[in-house]
């Protein structure tokens, strides 16, 4: 499925006079939490309010990807991904703006001048009260207040959503996947984890060991859990259960990105080329490596077990 073309907009360039007027927020919203889903409903508000589209401005890097390199946090989605669910959740358009040293030595009133005044003659900005930009830093919410009035647009300061007492954020998020704390991700997500993607011929091993696997490559997106796992897979319109490992496939050796493998229980169709959605359910074990490819089979088939069994708890859990 092909991205919308009236939801993407790719860089400062393709900005078109028709792309002006709107209600705007500007983040990473890395993972569309609930969070980011209560600024998305304020941000659709206000564009009624206003009668003009709604906006989410993200950059591509991410800032933190592009000052810190491979040790800035892993995303929980990647962009196509992302792009998809801010659609599905209402929003009109979608600015994806590359971060680079132009954009980062730009002045915080360069910024409002060219892209929020010029660019996109915002209605109305949605934005928390800590938010900072500007190669000066002098970019903040006091700063932006005082140019929507001198400008004549809005701004609003963006709802926090707590739980159990903290506010939600992606980091919470990446601590409870790195525990195997699923159930809570699940909450302040507001759905279960999944990883989406395409499936690509591997080495065909999975298929020789009698074990095949739908693989879906990562690229340089660098998961938030590593390791195997029971899980959901959501292939051609069906759910299936299966085994997922995320990982480096350290027996093998072959990979120095990580990639997503997944058996799927009882599936026999060829799904090659088809997009594929794995939703995290629950941790098996930690990625290993083993002597032999005779070893890593056996445990794989108690994988399968142990997962067999997780599902058939869930099952007698429901019932």
């Amino acid at each position: 499925m092909e991205l919308r073309k009236d939801l993407f907009i790719r860089g400062l360039h393709n900005l078109r006079a028709e792309h002006r007027d709107c209600v705007l927020t500007i983040g990473s919203f890395d993972g569309l939490h609930l969070g980011h889903r209560a600024i998305i409903d304020q941000v659709r508000e206000k564009a009624r309010h206003y009668g003009v589209p709604s906006v989410v401005m993200i950059f591509e890097p991410q800032p933190k990807e592009f000052f810190s390199g491979e040790t800035s946090p892993p995303r929980l989605m990647r962009l196509r991904e992302k792009i998809d669910a801010l659609g599905k959740f209402g929003i009109d358009r979608v600015f994806c703006v590359r971060f680079n040293k132009v954009l980062r030595e730009l002045s915080a009133r360069a910024f409002v001048d060219r892209i929020l005044v010029e660019g996109l003659a915002i209605k109305c900005l949605v934005v928390g009260d800590d938010f900072r930009f500007g190669c000066d830093r002098k970019g903040d919410f006091a700063m932006l207040t005082r140019e929507g009035q001198r400008y004549g647009f809005d701004v609003v300061e963006t709802r926090t959503v707590a739980i159990d007492g903290a506010r939600v954020s992606s980091t919470r998020i990446r601590h409870a996947l790195r525990e195997g704390q699923f159930a809570t991700a699940e909450r302040l997500l507001g759905q279960p984890f999944c990883i989406s993607g395409k499936v690509v011929y591997g080495q065909q091993l999975g298929r020789q060991l009698g074990i095949p696997t739908a693989n879906v490559n990562l690229h340089r997106y660098r998961a938030p859990l590593q390791g195997v796992f029971a899980v959901y897979a959501r292939v051609e319109g069906e759910r299936v259960a299966g085994v997922a490992n995320v990982g480096l496939r350290p027996t093998v050796g072959d990979l120095v990105v990580p990639m997503l493998e997944v058996h799927l229980l009882g599936w026999n169709r060829e799904i090659y080329g088809r997009r594929i959605s794995v939703e995290f359910r629950h941790k098996l074990r930690d990625e290993q490596k083993f002597a032999s490819l005779d070893d890593l089979v056996a445990r794989i088939h108690l994988d399968i077990a142990a997962a067999r069994e997780y599902f058939a708890g869930c099952s007698q859990a429901v019932d």
